[in-house]
């Protein structure tokens, strides 16, 4: 019965941010122009680190594939939102739904794991410079990127399968600008209260212990900076931390108010303001952030400039 049920429905309604005709006109203008940013400073991030010899770090490595998550994980979400700006029927098939799911759920949560690996290599660099390249070695880094990537996987295709167990029987209308899943769970006619109880768990523990290691890595960190009597070494230490600091505190920020959460408290206007910072806005500022308070991105990108007007 459940199975066709699901079956049945073919498509769902996004009812998106607004349905006033000038207001859309407006937000189809400016979220095109945050996809815009997002997608050139994302991916001129990672031309840069690869056409800078200097960036070639673990550091910076790492930077490169957060860039790369920023673009897929915005690039799951913009395309689909800015055309329902435009069309009368917000509508997107149930399969399509299912992949929008799916993609965003895997990026969003490798994005979470890259933070935590980031400040890892943070607390290795500064607490133990002299073991930092044979302790962040080539070969680990590409695991702990692989691993973010299966830890991504794992928690979507958990939520993608329980999310295949429920029944569609009263409304196909989404009352979000992107298939989520506490707004599918509303749909529902079936019992959600073991997918509830995934999101809560998954999503809980995983920003809980990606949260936990930045945290007692810049713990560390705080108490390495102590140390070093000179000034201007604490400075130039702490500047290489200041950028990651403010992006996982937006990211984690604006996650955590709309995951971890009982369903008792969850507001669905509430919910589209909030996702709209970590699904579109968050990976606009990522490289802004990284590139503006970072000396060596700076300066990378002033000879990138000198390079492209004097090429001799």
């Amino acid at each position: 019965m459940a199975e066709e049920n699901l079956t049945a429905v073919t498509e769902f309604i996004l009812l998106g941010l607004t349905d006033i005709a000038e207001l859309k006109v407006m937000l189809f203008v400016l979220f095109l122009v945050i996809y815009a940013v997002t997608l050139v400073g994302n991916l001129a991030m990672i031309f840069l680190i690869q056409i800078t010899p200097k960036l070639h770090t673990p550091m910076y490595f790492f930077l490169s594939c957060l860039s790369f998550v920023d673009a897929c994980y915005s690039s799951v979400i913009a395309p689909k939102m800015l055309i329902n700006f435009l069309v009368v029927s917000e509508t997107i098939s149930f399969s399509a739904c299912v992949v929008q799911h799916l993609f965003f759920g895997v990026f969003i949560t490798t994005e979470g794991f890259l933070l935590s690996v980031m400040a890892y290599d943070r607390y290795v660099a500064i607490v133990n410079p002299l073991l930092y390249t044979a302790a962040m070695s080539k070969r680990k880094c590409v695991g702990l990127v692989i691993g973010s990537f299966i830890g991504g996987m794992t928690n979507s295709l958990t939520h993608k399968i329980s999310l295949g167990r429920l029944s569609f029987c009263e409304s196909n209308v989404v009352s979000h600008f992107f298939c989520d899943v506490p707004p599918l769970l509303k749909l529902s006619c079936s019992d959600t209260s073991m997918n509830e109880l995934l999101l809560l768990t998954f999503s809980g523990v995983i920003a809980l212990a990606t949260f936990l290691i930045v945290i007692i890595s810049y713990v560390f960190i705080a108490i390495a900076l102590l140390r070093i009597h000179s000034a201007a070494g604490r400075r130039k230490a702490f500047s290489t931390c200041v950028s990651h600091l403010t992006a996982v505190t937006i990211f984690y920020g604006t996650l955590s108010f709309n995951y971890i959460q009982p369903n008792s408290q969850y507001s669905v206007e509430q919910e589209k303001v909030v996702s709209v910072f970590y699904t579109l806005v968050i990976p606009m500022l990522n490289p802004l952030i990284y590139s503006l308070r970072n000396k060596e991105v700076k300066d990378a990108v002033r000879r990138a400039i000198e390079m492209k007007h004097f090429p001799c």
